[in-house]
């Protein structure tokens, strides 16, 4: 049986993490193919892509993380693509999960899933951002609801509960490109902005089938660390497109202290 889903691990240098990630996602072959994509190719990510027997595919062109995020998509022939971030874990149930999301939904464009966090080794099931997103995507649990744009938009105008390495792209049902090369750390927040203009369903699986790791290193702690000011000005900029000016400026405060999330 033809696969339907491919895991396009995006990796980066020599990342500590790379291995266990991509143990989590060989795991799920019965369900998924497995390939690795990056711009920065060396022998520890030859020699690991050699060993678990997975296709390697080098971004000889601009890069930066949407550009490596979108060359990443492209080198998948099946119509489900997660881009799976190298510090991640996925659980094994997370691709037969997004199918069979998939094989329910109508017109799907993306279908993403709750997740943990992972700190120091261990599972973070609940805090308070995690409680935060979690009461943000409530109505996305309601089946007629998650092909709703008003219901879509209403959601990410009070900012981005969606996490984006759990979330799986239905790339016949979306346009090129996914990722502008626009912002540092609003670009999935970007892109869902636009997906939710779109005729079809954010299908959001409530069960957390993936841990998303917090630590000093990760490219999410760092553009954080890095941006300074840009952050809010992104921030900033993605509310604009929602609310008036004096609305934007009060949620760019409150939507700041979720970065303490991403401290350690």
């Amino acid at each position: 049986m033809d696969k339907l889903h491919t895991f396009v691990i995006c990796a980066y240098k020599n990342s500590e993490f790379l291995e266990e990630c991509i143990k989590s996602v060989v795991r799920q072959r019965k369900y998924s193919d497995v390939i690795l994509a990056t711009s920065t190719p060396g022998s520890y990510i030859t020699d690991l892509c050699r060993e678990y027997d997975i296709p390697v595919y080098v971004n000889h062109g601009e890069t930066g993380i949407t550009q490596d995020w979108e060359f990443a998509a492209g080198q998948a022939s099946t119509p489900l693509v997660t881009i799976a971030h190298q510090d991640d874990v996925y659980f094994d149930d997370y691709s037969r999960r997004i199918i069979e999301e998939y094989k329910k939904a109508k017109h799907p464009l993306i279908i993403f899933t709750d997740y943990y966090e992972l700190r120091n080794g261990t599972y973070v099931k609940e805090n308070r951002l995690l409680k935060v997103k979690r009461i943000m995507l409530l109505p996305l649990k309601i089946r007629p609801l998650q092909k709703s744009r008003w219901i879509r938009r209403r959601i990410l105008s009070l900012g981005s509960p969606i996490c984006c390495p759990s979330t799986a792209y239905v790339m016949p049902n979306l346009c090129r490109p996914l990722f502008l090369n626009h912002f540092r750390t609003n670009e999935d927040w970007e892109a869902w902005e636009r997906f939710s203009n779109l005729k079809g369903e954010f299908v959001y699986c409530s069960t957390p089938l993936m841990a998303h790791r917090i630590h000093e290193g990760s490219e999410t702690s760092a553009m954080i660390r890095d941006s300074g000011s840009g952050r809010s000005k992104e921030d900033y900029e993605m509310y604009r497109k929602f609310w008036p000016d004096f609305m934007a400026k009060i949620l760019v405060k409150a939507y700041k202290k979720s970065e303490d999330s991403n401290k350690m």
